[in-house]
């Protein structure tokens, strides 16, 4: 039995939906402990892609999924994820897909705020993808959010709607100059959606914790990645969760005496969606190469990913921050063709060399990375099969990174399909009952 965290530890889109979608195959259940529909995970499977942004992709592989309680929820948004995996001929019920009465449901008023208010920054804009998930998170820690277990009584939905509608009505109409929608409005459209979902609300908690109870392996995973973490990450421009594995005993509702391993999500160079300092970005025709060849564009926002080199000073943090056992490098087969590359092992500022994270952004925005150059193996890897295999210069580039971060590598990732997969080890299948 073992229950394995699966953390980003770069700022998101590493790849993790591939990740989780090859382990869960050992799973009993995977679960979603953070975020909302600001995130997406893609997989392809026999030739075929699959996007989601709230269900975990355990949902391909038949196992039981799980919303748990620390994520924020757009009910229209998950009722045409469940018809666009029904229509793929995913099941999906109420025995094998549960929502916790404890998660918080996005408002259109959460929406018009997040827009609004990045309109209203101009060039100081935090690059939210506008979905409402930090307006939403706020009114959970302001304690006027709407939980699913509120959300699914139309009475008791009602009369909180309305009372909170007062406060935010005033101010998307007074400071945002926008035109708010009517109670009216907002109960006949979301009280369709509440007789929809109401089936698959529960208590996740305890769902989670009979299945540990009773010998189950869980598989938990979060969205964005480290460095987006409210409290860790490179603030003001973050996310509104705790992304880091801490996060995953909160947000699920169970103890951390239950988690065994966490694996950390690397892409093989680094990238980022939206504002923010990144030192090993590129610039140049080699970051054009890695965006063009890697396909960077946000599975969510469609934005293009800006590209660096791999940077080690934040994955060292990340290695610190989540407690990382062991990496699943992905997209490794991207960087096939380069001559030499190149990772970054340290920050110059003004006069100094910086090896831990900083908190200040201002700071960070004027480091500059400091690389160690290895030979690349320029040639194509995604049909190699084995660790035995593959090219020297790719094993040394892999025993670098595993020297530098001091954490084994488990899982090398050369293609978007499951079986373009090297497992070096599957800590469900190595970890004793």
């Amino acid at each position: 039995m073992a229950n394995i965290v699966v953390a980003g530890t770069q700022w998101g889109d590493e790849g993790k939906g591939k990740i989780v979608d090859l382990l869960a195959e050992n799973a009993d259940a995977v679960v979603r402990f953070q975020g909302g529909n600001n995130a997406g995970h893609t997989m392809v499977v026999n030739g075929e892609q699959f996007v989601s942004h709230l269900i975990p992709s355990g949902i391909l592989q038949k196992k039981i999924c799980i919303i748990g309680n620390g994520l924020v929820v757009d009910p229209k948004v998950l009722i045409e994820e469940i018809n666009y995996l029904k229509q793929k001929n995913i099941t999906i019920t109420p025995k094998n897909f549960i929502i916790s009465d404890r998660a918080q449901v996005i408002m259109p008023y959460h929406k018009l705020i997040d827009t609004g208010r990045e309109k209203l920054k101009g060039d100081k804009k935090i690059g939210t993808t506008g979905r409402g998930i930090g307006p939403c998170y706020e009114d959970k820690a302001a304690r006027t959010g709407i939980r699913f277990a509120e959300f699914i009584k139309e009475t008791v939905f009602s009369e909180k709607l309305k009372t909170v509608l007062v406060e935010k009505n005033f101010y998307i109409e007074k400071f945002l100059k926008l035109n708010p929608s009517t109670l009216e409005e907002i109960l006949a459209e979301y009280k369709e959606y509440a007789k929809i979902l109401a089936p698959y609300v529960a208590d996740a908690s305890t769902a989670i914790n009979k299945l540990i109870k009773n010998k189950g392996q869980i598989l938990l995973e979060g969205a964005q990645g480290t460095h987006l973490d409210i409290d860790h990450g490179t603030y003001p421009y973050v996310t509104s969760s705790n992304t880091v594995a801490g996060g995953a005993c909160a947000g699920a509702g169970i103890g951390p005496k239950r988690i065994d391993e966490v694996i950390g999500i690397v892409k093989a160079y680094t990238t980022r969606v939206g504002e923010g300092p990144f030192p090993a970005e590129l610039f140049d025709k080699t970051g054009a190469f890695i965006q063009k060849k890697g396909m960077e564009f946000g599975a969510t926002t469609g934005r293009k990913r800006r590209c660096g080199w791999l940077d080690l000073v934040i994955l060292n943090n990340a290695v610190k921050l989540n407690g990382l056992t062991g990496l699943a490098i992905t997209k490794l087969d991207v960087l096939g063709e380069l001559k030499s590359l190149m990772i970054c092992t340290g920050y110059k500022y003004k006069n100094s060399i910086i090896k831990d994270f900083p908190a200040d952004c201002k700071i960070l925005e004027k480091c500059e990375p400091i690389y160690e150059e290895m030979p690349g193996w320029n040639e194509d890897i995604s049909l190699i099969d084995r660790y035995e295999n593959l090219p020297q210069n790719t094993k040394d580039y892999l025993k670098r990174i595993e020297e530098l971060s001091e954490t084994p590598v488990y899982i090398i990732s050369i293609g978007p399909q499951r079986d373009k997969t090297i497992v070096l080890n599957n800590p469900f299948l190595n970890i004793p009952a």
